[in-house]
């Protein structure tokens, strides 16, 4: 029971920076997980590392192997991103409100409150400390709120609250000893910096212009002039005290002219503001810098709140509080677009390297889209259930999953890819049950808005709708193995609904409960439907043979919820006793109970009185479901724990923790108890002033439902739960909705990283010389990492039939199309019958669990080895019948003899 983590579906974007790395690559927090979205080929998956709370910022290292990111505690994570994997860890005291990998990759600057701050990069390296902090500058006399590094990693331009812009200089003189000097102030903004950027000449790549842009909409271009004559002094030095020696200011060494021999010493500018005197260790001259131009985005009251530049197209994305974003051609300020993309604010807008591509996000929406400005079309639209995931449910083959939400909202995933390809909105409320039909290209949904749909995967719409004379508000779904018959639950009749999938009529109403139904299920096996109520019950209701009700188990306690083995012949319900009860349905007898208080406790919410473990509540299962051959289930409930247990023996076996986000509530056992005040816990106490002007706002969860008129709004923490478990039909992974999202967790070794397919050692000659050793496998990895067919097929001929097993299971799962292809040709043109059927079956042996997972992708080559066997399985039989009667005679004449 080797389960990991393995993706994260149906979280939204809440908030902070998307970077775009190599690229394609979109990468963005998702609470305290990153989320990385590879554009070209629609597949997205979530790293399993995690950050103590919501992440605020991220940065990618320029070459795209590291990642730098820090949550809202000011910890920061340094990972590894091919192999996700964390590599260091760093706290800083202050709030960071940006940070920024230099484009050499060398350093990482960061905007700690009022300071910033030069970290040298660690490496792959182990160090006992791995962050180096260079230097610190404390000459911004408010927050920093943006920072952006030159080209060439000398400069850096910091953005503040105090509506100023500085200009540093991080350059090493030829004694290798760091020079800082006073930064250089831009004056003249009248409101919050939000963004500043290095312009920079396209044919030199130096230094030009400089980019401000501030909260009101205004953007102002900064330049210089390079004649003598507007060169100003600085006024003194700021590095070290005049040695003796130092000639009188206006004469040279040599008795010359100052200014002539200043001239003489200042070589062709190449884009650097300031000239350093490496003699000495101090700056001599500071370029003078004038305001070119002003120009206003946008003549409305909505704010700017983010921004980005791209050096080689010289263009400038902006986004606004309204949601409208412009893209404008510099320095003319020639407005290119200008659309509206949502009504809520966009809190992140980025370039990708190329700048074809546009990355927006919504954190009041969710919604991160990628827009490619030429053709005017959307490159990505994903957005995750914005509420509470309540259901899920596998498709027959385990490739899609479905979930319903608190926001109305139905999506369908590929499971493989992590990608959401429908979203279906029909229903007013929240959906509570969905459930895949046997056919695998039909969904039904229940929602409390009182219909029951059924969804067409193949045409994406609602082709049926199942209502109640009188409205009800549904909880619970169910259907029979032949899916003819509908049965549905409600919260507030107590009632089941029986309909015809067919025709759409209302066949039955089942009454006895006295309770709301919230579990509901057929047997596997036959035709007997079971129902669990908060009246204390169980019940089995024939529907078919219009028996009605015809089985009671009682309990002590309400039952939460209910499900069938997948044998038929054992029921597990779950109480609010925290115990899970396992039936007999057959003989009505109850075989045994787990008590699981203990193993679900854990997490002390900010309201509790009480530590975690003498409290009581919450303390009870509310999701069951058993593994695909029902020799484990697993449960969950308001835990930060989901549970496994053994049916047989009736022990734990494993506790999965969901999160580790101290963002959410429940995650702590042990609170402060200096966090609770006469007036209650501090984290329930709204003191946060949101600054508008900031890329990201506070990333808590933004309120259900509407304030009362002249009342303070206060949000307080989402608790951490588990609303519903689904296993796979193909048993080798499950998915879990969360707080945070769906977790998919799957015993499958998923391809992480491979450094390169081709490299010097990568030849035909190393084919070659792998099989005159006899290293098979070596010479087959080989071949297909060089994709040439006549070396591909020349190694599998050369593998011994012995070999077979231990060289096909070697094979990695990226290359087994290219593998399948080549098997398929060769059954076309190599008279190795058998030895070829032996390489297909062994292959399918040791990858069935991955080809079954990605057939879609494997869809083709899979079709031409088809297709290959059944023409040869065709020619056999066509030889063996033309020759039966030869050989026939040929017998009866040997008898003869």
């Amino acid at each position: 029971m080797n389960y990991r983590f393995q993706n994260l579906l149906g979280a939204p974007y809440r908030g902070g920076n998307a970077v775009v790395v190599n690229n394609t690559l979109l990468i963005s927090p998702v609470g305290n997980r990153v989320s990385v979205t590879d554009l070209l080929k629609s597949e997205t998956i979530t790293l399993p590392c995690q950050a103590s709370t919501n992440l605020r910022r991220i940065a990618a290292s320029p070459d795209g192997l590291f990642l730098f990111t820090v949550d809202e505690n000011n910890r920061c994570l340094f990972i590894n991103l091919p192999r996700r994997a964390v590599l260091h860890r760093l706290s800083i005291k202050y709030p960071v409100a940006d940070a920024k990998f230099s484009p050499d990759g060398r350093f990482i600057a960061v905007a700690a409150a009022k300071l910033l701050q030069i970290w040298r990069s660690p490496g792959f390296k182990k160090e006992f400390f791995p962050f180096e902090l260079i230097k610190t500058f404390a000459d911004c006399n408010d927050r920093i709120t943006s920072l952006n590094w030159s080209p060439d990693s000398d400069y850096l331009v910091v953005g503040s609250k105090d509506l100023t812009v500085r200009l540093f200089y991080l350059n090493k003189g030829k004694n290798k000893k760091n020079v800082y000097g006073k930064p250089y102030l831009f004056l003249g903004h009248r409101d919050v910096i939000v963004g500043a950027f290095f312009g920079v000449d396209k044919k030199t790549n130096a230094v030009t212009k400089v980019y401000t842009l501030s909260r009101d909409g205004a953007i102002f271009t900064w330049g210089y002039n390079i004649n003598g004559a507007e060169l100003e002094d600085m006024g003194g030095d700021f590095s070290e005290p005049d040695s003796p020696g130092t000639p009188v200011q206006g004469q040279g060494q040599n008795g010359e002219d100052g200014n002539e021999a200043n001239l003489r010493k200042r070589k062709a500018f190449d884009g650097r503001v300031d000239e350093l005197d490496e003699e000495n260790g101090r700056y001599l001259h500071k370029m003078k810098w004038e305001l070119l131009k002003k120009n206003l985005f946008m003549q409305t009251p909505a704010k700017l709140t983010a921004c980005d530049y791209h050096k080689g197209l010289d263009m400038v994305v902006v986004g606004f509080s309204n949601g409208v974003f412009a893209l404008y051609q510099m320095p003319d300020f020639v407005c290119i677009h200008l659309l509206s993309i949502s009504r809520e604010k966009i809190t992140t807008a980025v370039f990708n390297g190329l700048g074809n591509w546009l990355t927006f996000g919504c954190a009041k929406l969710g919604q991160l889209l990628v827009w490619e400005w030429k053709s005017e079309t959307y490159v990505l639209k994903q957005q995750g259930h914005y509420f509470d995931v309540n259901c899920l449910a596998y498709s027959q083959d385990s490739q899609l999953l479905a979930t319903g939400a608190d926001d109305n909202k139905i999506k369908v995933w590929t499971v493989s890819s992590g990608f959401c390809f429908v979203t279906f909105s029909e229903h007013t409320n929240a959906v509570t049950a969905l459930h895949f039909m046997a056919s695998n290209h039909c969904l039904l949904s229940a929602s409390l808005d009182g219909t029951v749909r059924a969804w067409d995967l193949f045409r994406y719409r609602n082709f049926r709708t199942f209502v109640t004379p009188t409205p009800k508000q549904f909880v619970s779904l169910a259907s029979d193995q032949s899916g003819e018959v509908i049965c549905a639950g409600t919260l507030d009749s107590f009632e089941i609904f029986v309909w015809s999938m067919k025709t759409g009529r209302l066949l039955d109403v089942l009454s006895g409960h006295e309770g709301p139904v919230h579990g509901l299920m057929f047997s596997p096996t036959n035709a007997i439907l079971a129902s669990s109520s908060w009246d204390r019950t169980v019940r089995l209701w024939d529907i078919f043979e219009g028996k009605g009700g015809v089985e009671k188990f009682d309990h002590t306690h309400d039952v939460l919820t209910l499900v069938y083995r997948p044998d038929g012949k054992q029921l597990a319900c779950s109480t609010l006793d925290g115990q899970i009860h396992f039936w007999d349905p057959l003989q009505g007898l109850e075989m045994f109970t787990i008590e699981g208080r203990r193993d679900i406790a854990g997490g002390r919410l900010m309201t509790d009185r009480r530590s975690a473990a003498n409290s009581s509540a919450g303390k009870c299962f509310t999701t069951l479901c058993y593994s695909a051959d029902g020799s484990y289930i697993l449960a969950g409930g308001s835990s930060k724990y989901i549970c496994m247990y053994d049916v047989a023996d009736q022990v734990l076996l494993r506790r999965f923790q969901i999160t580790h986000n101290l963002s959410l509530d429940g995650v702590l056992d042990f609170l402060n108890s200096k966090n609770m005040t006469e007036a209650g816990p501090l984290g329930l106490i709204d003191d946060y002033n949101s600054d508008t002007e900031e890329g990201v706002d506070k990333q808590t969860r933004d309120k259900l439902a509407y304030d009362l008129p002249g009342s303070m709004p206060n949000h307080g923490r989402p608790i951490v739960r588990t609303k519903c478990l689904r296993i796979a039909p193909t048993g080798r992974s499950w998915a879990a909705a969360t707080t945070e999202g769906v977790l998919l967790y799957s015993m499958d070794e998923s391809f992480i990283f491979d450094p390169t397919d081709l490299d010097m050692d990568v030849t035909p000659e190393a084919v070659d010389a792998a099989l005159r050793d006899g290293q098979t496998k070596r010479a087959l990895i080989l071949s297909l990492r060089l994709n040439e067919d006549t070396l591909i097929k020349k190694s599998i001929i050369a593998v011994a039939p012995a070999d077979i097993p231990a060289v096909a299971s070697s094979v990695p799962f990226r290359y087994l199309q290219r593998l399948v292809e080549a098997l398929a040709d060769l059954l076309d043109n190599c008279p190795h019958l058998e030895f070829l059927l032996q390489w297909c079956q062994e292959l399918c042996k040791a990858h069935g669990n991955s080809i079954q997972q990605n057939s879609r992708n494997l869809l083709p080559a899979l079709k031409s080895l088809q297709k290959s066997v059944t023409r040869l399985h065709q020619d056999l039989a066509d030889t063996c019948s033309s020759n039966e009667y030869m050989l026939r005679y040929l017998c009866s004449m040997g008898n003869k003899r």
